[in-house]
């Protein structure tokens, strides 16, 4: 009997955990838009606290690793976390969504649908990215060389922004993208509100013209383009938030000396109307590596608000700090000096958000679940594993959701 009494009451404690589920997954079932420089659901604030997940198609093309997908997802809803930003790309090699240019893995997609599909599930909003500025995944490397092997005159992976050839291989990859139905959800992706933005390019950079003339012209040929194709989503750029000529003083002020040359300008690539967000990133210990610890936090604080100002003042538009972290690898790392970096990363943001700012939140690289060693670095972060850092985001969640209207749902957010 007492069995019987357990397992009814196991039964009922794992019913409502669902109901639950749905109901927050409910709350989220609109698209995201904005309104001056707030991110707007459903009539109310939106903040993304969130966190990237780059792998999350490459480890459900595989029905059998499937559940690390729903563990991951689990543990981000059950701290609040209301975003994830993933890729929408694996240029050739193994386990490649684009096999070739226009030709596609069917099972890859489908991990992609199940990726989104559980997001959905779970109320989570997806930033999805369309290709890589770095040779990680194939990226702007494999669509130049593809090019290449159809004779093309392309010697440079910068000629990604120039050669037509090359910007008709990512057009017809985005076209793609938007266009597919979920073989799960049996919703197109150009219709599916789990859907947040999509994303030009992960940290896009252009050498070739260190004055971000070829870089912008490209933001605003794709950009137009996208949002001919999709324009029921969000659109933002994926940079890292490096200043230009456009702006003297805070390329001056702000840019570490390596950034000057990567042909970005954080104004002049943010300002068109279809791109509707901007976008940065922060990663002040691999900027200043000489630095000490108490500099970089300065200048992470300064990083911010000077990027705050610029979307408030000038490109009126929200910001989201697409990637953060600290490494577990800097000389003399202590989970002290994470903490310290989260801690004044969410405490500018919160700040920004009780006044209606524009910063609407954080994305921290990057989540992994308990057991993926394939995937383990310096700055992975395991919620289960229940560090202070992990507290540190729960307790975010449960602040940007109280300003966000969220606080019927903050009781089930671990802080």
């Amino acid at each position: 009997m007492k069995c019987l009494c357990l397992l009814a009451f196991l039964a009922i404690v794992i019913t409502q955990s669902y109901n639950d589920l749905r109901a927050e997954a409910a709350s989220s079932d609109g698209f995201v838009s904005r309104k001056g420089v707030q991110f707007i659901l459903n009539g109310k604030p939106f903040y993304a606290n969130g966190f990237n997940a780059y792998w999350l198609t490459y480890e459900a093309t595989d029905p059998a690793t499937r559940f690390k997908i729903t563990y991951a997802l689990q543990n981000a809803t059950s701290h609040g976390l209301t975003v994830a930003r993933t890729w929408g790309f694996r240029d050739g090699g193994y386990r490649a969504l684009q096999t070739a240019p226009g030709s596609y893995d069917e099972l890859t997609f489908q991990g992609l649908d199940f990726a989104i599909a559980e997001a959905k599930r779970l109320g989570i909003k997806l930033i999805i990215t369309f290709v890589n500025n770095y040779s990680d995944f194939g990226g702007r490397k494999q669509y130049v060389d593809w090019a290449k092997s159809q004779g093309q005159a392309v010697n440079s992976e910068d000629d990604f922004y120039t050669n037509p050839t090359v910007k008709q291989f990512f057009k017809n990859h985005v076209k793609k993208m938007v266009d597919r139905v979920n073989t799960f959800t049996k919703i197109a992706y150009k219709d599916e509100p789990t859907i947040m933005a999509w994303e030009l390019m992960n940290e896009p950079q252009c050498k070739a013209d260190p004055s971000g003339k070829t870089l912008t012209a490209w933001i605003s040929e794709m950009a137009t383009y996208v949002k001919s194709l999709d324009s029921k989503h969000l659109l933002t750029t994926g940079l890292e938030g490096f200043y230009g000529d456009s702006s003297p003083q805070r390329k001056a002020s702000l840019n570490p000396v390596a950034a000057n040359v990567l042909g970005t300008d954080f104004i002049a690539n943010h300002l068109f109307d279809a791109i509707d967000f901007a976008s940065i990133h922060s990663y002040p210990d691999l900027w200043f590596p000489n630095l000490n610890e108490t500099s970089r936090l300065d200048f992470l604080v300064k990083w911010l608000e000077g990027h705050m100002e610029d979307a408030q003042n000038i490109l009126k538009k929200p910001l989201i700090l697409g990637e953060f972290g600290k490494p577990s690898n800097t000389p003399n790392y202590t989970l002290a000096q994470r903490d310290a970096v989260f801690n004044a990363t969410f405490n500018t943001i919160y700040e920004s958000a009780k006044k209606d700012g524009p910063i609407a939140g954080a994305l921290f690289w990057h989540l992994i679940s308990g057991g993926m060693k394939n995937f383990e670095d310096p700055l992975s972060i395991v919620l289960s594993d229940k560090t202070s850092t992990v507290k540190i985001i729960g307790q975010q969640s449960h602040k940007l959701g109280l300003i966000g209207g969220r606080g019927k749902l903050s009781h089930k957010i671990k802080i």
